[in-house]
């Protein structure tokens, strides 16, 4: 199954580790996290695909081996990949 993250972006469901919202990007952890996974080049921001998105972040999607952020909730992201469904 597929999710769409926004824009063109679209992510394997098998390929999610974690959706983080918003409260936790603003953790110092996840801040560092973020920080040194950027430096390594796993954080794909891409300007043409989230217009003004650094406004709108709202949630980071952390992959195997890239991170993509995004301007839709971690609840809507978890409902689109039936998440909650498959939790029960």
């Amino acid at each position: 199954m597929f999710i769409h993250i926004g824009g063109d972006e679209v992510v394997l469901t098998k390929d999610v580790i974690m959706i983080l919202d918003k409260t936790a990007l603003c953790a110092k952890d996840t801040s560092e996290f973020l920080q040194v996974s950027r430096e390594e080049g796993f954080v794909t921001e891409d300007e043409n695909l989230y217009n003004n998105v650094r406004e709108n972040k709202k949630t980071a999607v952390i992959l195997d081996k890239k991170i993509l952020f995004s301007p839709i909730s971690a609840t809507t992201l978890s409902k689109r990949a039936d998440f909650i469904k498959n939790l029960k």
